[in-house]
């Protein structure tokens, strides 16, 4: 019985903590999909992902969620609120909740970012204003 609960803890917690260690510039380097989002990890404060955006991203914003984005590859035009700024490999982006935001990739690759959520996003608190 001691064994058996041992073994539950040590894998609950390490499902929990567990490092991540990504190289990201191999991460959908070669995704042909209009838009590809990968999530990389996360935990009850965070979710981190990895996105390919071919075209562009609708206008929308989040409720309950800040968004943090760091321009990994490409270029583009991003409406942040009520100004639009021209975004490129090195960018770093804070967005905080409540902020319009869209984006229109102008590279002739794909626009590459790393995008992390805080808290915990599954993808519902997102609201399309376009």
């Amino acid at each position: 019985m001691k064994i058996i609960l041992f073994l539950t803890v040590f894998f609950i917690t390490n499902s929990f903590f567990s490092q991540i260690h990504l190289q990201l510039d191999t991460i959908l380097s070669k995704s042909e999909e209009p838009l590809k989002v990968e999530k990389i990890g996360g935990d009850s404060l965070t979710t981190s992902f990895v996105i390919s955006i071919k075209q562009g991203v609708k206008k929308h914003f989040h409720k309950e969620h800040s968004e943090t984005i760091y321009i990994l590859e490409g270029q583009g035009k991003m409406l942040l609120g009520e100004k639009t700024i021209n975004i490129k490999k090195g960018d770093y982006i804070f967005i905080p909740k409540n902020t319009p935001h869209k984006v229109d990739v102008t590279s002739e690759n794909p626009l590459k970012v790393l995008s992390i959520q805080s808290p915990y996003f599954d993808g519902k608190d997102r609201f399309l204003l376009e």
